[in-house]
């Protein structure tokens, strides 16, 4: 069978739309002999009748109405590609779709965010909070380009490059009394513990570093992202352990202790092995890479702070 002729649709659009022939050769810029042409043609092809008269008026027939319907939406599906073609030609690049741990977008994009949109404001670029489980899931099945997860994460379809390492700290409430200088597994099993919830890639990880030693009094409380567990231990519902990025600008609010042994975790980009590789996800990739260029992949140790017990009434210590 032949190929649809869309100059012939437009003809039969126009005819049902404006109720005549002479009108829609008009509208068209054509004659109307042309016209009636192209509707023949169309006819011809398919064997039906799609045109019937009453008087002047043209009516569209059933099979002429279920036509009409499907090329409305060729026409919708046509305009969608002259704008995309559109775009590019003024200098639209692309879309890249990132995905990133909720610590990340906070305390390490925003530079480079800012970046990309200023130096290359032909790309579409779409930033959402996603925890690493899921992000790993959307890459896998191409809903997301990149992502920012923690490790680890063992996935043979992706790309996987670690960025830098990140130190986790503990906090406890302002006033909690006789805080060692640094907090061991031991310490933190006599405390009141506020975690992020089992989905995290964190919540394994501190009750990695915690196995093996006393059991708690109580067992630790899933609360929900470190944002969360900062506004709790505020409130002196606890003691977390949170990566120490997030509150190096909250010093004040928290009694901030390493942790003895050090606990650190790796912050990666991944991709799709068999992503193609585009010029708006190649400038995205490389901006997000630069997260390595300014930080060595070596653990750090966390600098003793010894802050000053706060005024407010004490939380159990």
């Amino acid at each position: 069978m032949r190929n649809l002729n869309l100059d012939q649709l437009r003809a039969l659009l126009e005819v049902v739309e404006r109720g005549s022939f002479s009108a829609a050769a008009r509208h068209l810029n054509l004659t109307q002999p042309a016209i009636s042409l192209q509707i023949r043609e169309l006819e011809r092809r398919f064997g039906l009748q799609l045109i019937e008269r009453l008087g002047k008026q043209a009516h569209a027939t059933v099979p002429g109405r279920e036509l009409v319907e499907a090329a409305q939406r060729i026409f919708r599906e046509c305009d969608l590609v002259d704008a995309a073609m559109h775009r590019f030609c003024e200098g639209w690049i692309g879309r890249v779709r990132v995905g990133t741990v909720l610590s990340a977008m906070i305390y390490r994009l925003a530079p480079i965010l800012s970046r990309i949109l200023l130096d290359h404001p032909g790309i579409d670029l779409v930033v959402t909070n996603t925890p690493t489980r899921k992000s790993v899931e959307n890459v896998i099945r191409n809903k997301i380009d990149l992502a920012l997860v923690n490790l680890p994460v063992e996935e043979k379809q992706l790309k996987i490059t670690p960025l830098y390492l990140e130190s986790l700290v503990a906090i406890l409430p302002p006033g909690t009394r006789d805080v060692p200088d640094e907090i061991t597994p031991d310490y933190v099993a006599r405390q009141p513990l506020l975690v992020e919830q089992p989905s995290s890639s964190a919540f394994p990880l501190v009750l990695g570093w915690l196995s093996g030693q006393a059991s708690s009094s109580r067992p630790p409380m899933p609360l929900g992202a470190s944002e969360a567990l900062k506004s709790a231990v505020a409130l002196g519902f606890g003691m977390a352990i949170v990566p120490e990025v997030t509150v190096a600008m909250h010093m004040s609010d928290f009694i901030v202790r390493p942790l003895r042994p050090p606990l650190t975790r790796t912050l990666a980009l991944v991709e799709h092995r068999n992503k193609p590789n585009e010029p708006a996800l190649e400038i995205v990739r490389n901006a997000l890479l630069t997260l390595r260029a300014v930080e060595a992949i070596e653990p750090k140790t966390p600098q003793r702070r010894r802050n000053k017990p706060s005024r407010r009434t004490s939380a159990p210590g």
